[in-house]
């Protein structure tokens, strides 16, 4: 999977947006906004660029992420992020782009369903 494959799946998703905070070296994938009143910018997933094979980080269920971790090499837990709640994930072909795809999709609906 490339950065851009990932990318258009990543903005496909409702409400989604790319931005830098932590410079160019990270993109980051939000919803909400936080000049909307009540609402704020979550993120949900970190793609960091220039890496081969393709690392993204994702929100997930923590046992799930248990699972995911001792069942491939290539999930570890949230590099810089809460390692309970995040996963980093190398797209080193171990998974596929449709398993890749459903834990980005999990990741957009754990920050989009949370308060």
């Amino acid at each position: 999977m490339t950065h851009k494959q990932l990318e258009e799946f990543l903005l496909s998703l409702p409400g989604a947006w790319l931005d830098y905070p932590f410079g160019k070296e990270w993109a980051v994938y939000k919803v909400g906004h936080k000049d909307v009143p009540g609402d704020k910018e979550k993120m949900f997933a970190m793609i960091a660029e220039g890496t081969n094979p393709l690392r993204v980080n994702l929100k997930c269920d923590p046992q799930l992420s248990l699972n995911l971790q001792e069942k491939y090499e290539s999930v570890l837990p949230g590099y810089h992020m809460n390692k309970k709640h995040w996963i980093t994930v190398i797209c080193s072909g171990q998974l596929s782009d449709d398993e890749i795809f459903d834990l980005a999709r999990l990741s957009w609906r754990l920050v989009t369903e949370s308060s």
